[in-house]
């Protein structure tokens, strides 16, 4: 305790929890009025208010150890339920399973309906879920304390008909507590019509219940929670190695079947330590969102088993190459393959489907690689900023020449395509054109030559390209006076 204020702290042991309460004299005070108000307990049972060298070492000490004996005397005499005055005075409502619960079910008596609803997200802590798992592993009452708005089955009617929950642990000690969260197991099974869950913070191996959720859940987001994407899908797979998705046709004897997730067409389970797309995608046929961003994926593998994939973000891992992508990633119209160590895009030529692509923040240096989804037919956004290719003097129009007639459609970087960069763009492009007709003409010459190798020293065999070469030139001529005007 202080001794200018006076603060007592006290330390509450449960099992092998234990956390810490601060409170003045006065607060015990205001606990007790409650107490023998509400369960008659003898006034004279608090210490009395002494004012005189209220603050001097001996006092303080002394009122310490009665105050002690105070708050075990009141534990003793309610072994069955902690008065709700007494609970709240030790944080129960924060540390401990039943007064957690009981605050809970209180909180969904007065607000449940109303949240249900409005079809809002509930947010809850593991170490809340926790309390109604083991509360319900317990032969007791559903309601300890005889107070009808802290009954359990306030909870379990709720959780029945909830339909967007978010779960969000904590990283170290809950609050003053000794309680890690990431430590306690919580089942899921009791939602029962959820379509919506997201689950932070949390270790794949205290999740329980997952399974469950198969037949309803359309989104499952999950994030710093798991380092392999079938501890999260195929949980069953601890028990059970050899298994195959249900329907799937297989040559090898399996020891399990394992449902299909019918309904997911979301899956986000970026920010992780997934290093590999492995076999359990293999259940979840309907997803068309995927997001394993913030990952450490150095290949992509398995997503060919994905027919419904629309976008997909892959960012900020630790892909070097992506060879054949039409092969994994099908008819895909947005791909991010933003900060990753990619300097060459051969894999991406035949992504015919694709609209928006996210290339920034790669080691892409060469403008030549741009060839290579120059003639997707369907791409209208393109970001390519933070490479090293972005230094190259006029990047942009150099970039935007590679798709041709379509440069006009292309948006770069986040920037559209202005009118002085289209004509440029036409510039270079007849320069193109026209190096491709002087080589063509240089490949004639020589094979002209190789026919005609006695022709008189003083002729000269002017081909019809040359003409050609002519009209090209001047058309570059115009349109390098046309942007000098300008």
């Amino acid at each position: 305790a202080s001794l200018q204020c006076c603060v007592y702290i006290i330390e509450v042991l449960d099992g092998e929890h234990r956390w810490t309460v601060k409170h003045r004299y006065s607060d015990f005070h205001d606990l007790h009025e409650k107490l023998t108000a509400e369960k008659k307990v003898d006034r004279r049972l608090l210490p009395p208010k002494k004012m005189l060298g209220k603050n001097s070492k001996s006092l303080v000490e002394r009122r310490q150890k009665e105050l002690e004996l105070y708050l075990q005397t009141l534990l003793l005499q309610f072994p069955q339920a902690t008065p709700t005055p007494l609970a709240c005075f030790l944080h129960f409502h924060l540390y401990e399973i039943n007064g957690i619960t009981a605050a809970l079910a209180e909180e969904l008596f007065h607000k449940g309906e109303q949240l249900l609803q409005a079809g809002e997200v509930f947010s809850l802590q593991p170490l809340q879920l926790y309390s109604v798992s083991q509360q319900l592993r317990l032969a007791k009452p559903t309601c300890c304390n005889g107070d009808a708005k802290t009954d359990l089955g306030h909870i379990l009617d709720f959780t029945c008909r909830l339909r967007y929950l978010k779960m969000s642990g904590t990283r170290g000690p809950v609050g003053t507590s000794n309680i890690q969260e990431s430590s306690l197991p919580f089942d899921l099974s009791v939602f029962k019509s959820l379509l919506q869950i997201e689950i932070s913070e949390c270790s794949s191996q205290q999740i329980g219940g997952l399974s469950f959720l198969r037949s309803s859940l359309e989104t499952l987001s999950i994030h710093h929670s798991t380092e392999t994407m079938m501890s999260i899908l195929v949980p069953e797979a601890s028990e059970f190695s050899q298994w195959e998705a249900e329907g799937a046709e297989s040559g090898c004897p399996v020891t399990a079947v394992i449902p299909l997730w019918r309904n997911l067409t979301t899956l986000d389970m970026s920010h992780n330590g997934i290093s590999t797309i492995d076999s359990s995608v293999k259940l979840i046929p309907k997803v068309e969102f995927l997001d394993l961003s913030h990952n450490q994926l150095s290949t992509v593998e398995n997503l060919q088993h994905l027919y419904n994939l629309v976008h997909v973000d892959l960012s900020y891992n630790s892909l070097r190459v992506l060879e054949a992508a039409h092969t994994r990633l099908g008819n895909i119209k947005t791909l991010s393959l933003a900060g990753n160590q990619l300097e060459q895009l051969t894999g991406l030529t035949k992504l015919y489907s694709l609209v928006n692509l996210d290339l920034s923040h790669n080691q892409l240096a060469q403008l030549e690689e741009i060839k290579n989804i120059g003639l997707l037919p369907c791409l209208e956004k393109l970001n390519l900023s933070s490479n090293p290719m972005c230094i190259i003097p006029d990047y942009r129009t150099k970039v935007l020449a590679q798709f041709g007639d379509r440069a006009a459609e292309v948006c770069l970087d986040g920037t559209l395509t202005t009118e002085k960069e289209l004509d440029t763009v036409e510039v270079l492009k007849a320069i193109q054109k026209a190096k491709e007709v002087k080589d063509k003409m240089s490949s004639g010459d020589k094979k002209v030559r190789s026919v005609v190798p006695n022709h008189p020293a003083g002729g000269s065999i002017k081909p019809a390209c040359m003409v050609k070469l002519s009209v090209f030139m001047s058309v570059i001529l115009t349109y390098s006076l046309h942007l000098k005007d300008e």
